[in-house]
């Protein structure tokens, strides 16, 4: 099993890690490693994660932030990090 993290989830984790390291210095570094953490879980428990908008969903351990991804056959494809506090109408969208 492998895992690919798309051009857009880098960018939503550059985009979350921005905004934490604005509210604490070093709070985004830690972000990050939770977050990185919580991606390679996936490597145990791809796929058992309930659909949302056509996504599998795994909500991270320590902040508010869910991981939408798909398996297709052997390969974890994460297409975003979003932060579950946003409006769920602008994350169908997002997904869409």
């Amino acid at each position: 099993m492998r895992i690919k993290l798309l051009d857009s989830a880098e960018k939503d984790l550059l985009d979350g890690f921005e905004f934490y390291e604005r509210q604490s210095k070093g709070l985004g570094d830690y972000f990050l490693d939770s977050l990185f953490s919580d991606i390679e879980s996936l490597y145990l428990y791809a796929g058992i994660h309930a659909l949302h908008f056509g996504y599998h969903r795994l909500l991270a351990k320590r902040f508010p932030f869910a991981i939408y991804y798909r398996v297709i056959i052997d390969i974890v494809r994460v297409y975003a990090i979003l932060d579950c506090r946003r409006n769920p109408a602008w994350i169908r969208n997002r997904l869409s």
